[in-house]
């Protein structure tokens, strides 16, 4: 049995960030909220992971979820929450620097978790939830 979208969600793409690498929507928009699924540090011209390590991973799933949160109506500024996976929690400090330096003076709630494995075998994953008010 297939089911279609509700009317109340309206689903978000852009291609300036990569296709969803399963069967889901980049993000999903409801009344007020943006809700993003998780960016990889994959480059969207290509579909692939960028070299570089976590830092360049995490610098680019960052823009790529810039560029989502963007398309879906709203910006950075917004962002309400984020949930940070990392491969390894040795990063964390890596991570952090990039994470500030990207959201500068915003502090958005965040939680941030070491995982066993990320799709493609990513070293770095983030999803978030935006405000569109």
């Amino acid at each position: 049995m297939s089911t279609g979208t509700h009317p109340s969600l309206s689903l978000v793409s852009t291609s300036d960030a990569p296709a969803a690498v399963g069967p889901y929507t980049q993000a999903v928009r409801l009344g007020d909220m943006l809700f993003c699924s998780g960016s990889l540090g994959l480059d969207p011209a290509t579909g692939k992971m960028v070299e570089g390590g976590v830092e360049a991973q995490a610098k680019q799933a960052l823009k790529n979820m810039k560029a989502i949160i963007e398309a879906g109506g709203s910006e950075v500024g917004k962002v309400v929450k984020t949930t940070v996976f990392m491969q390894n929690m040795d990063d964390f400090k890596a991570v952090n620097a990039i994470y500030a330096d990207f959201f500068g003076a915003h502090k958005p709630a965040r939680s941030a978790v070491q995982v066993a494995r990320l799709p493609l075998d990513a070293l770095f994953e983030i999803e978030a939830i935006v405000s569109l008010a």
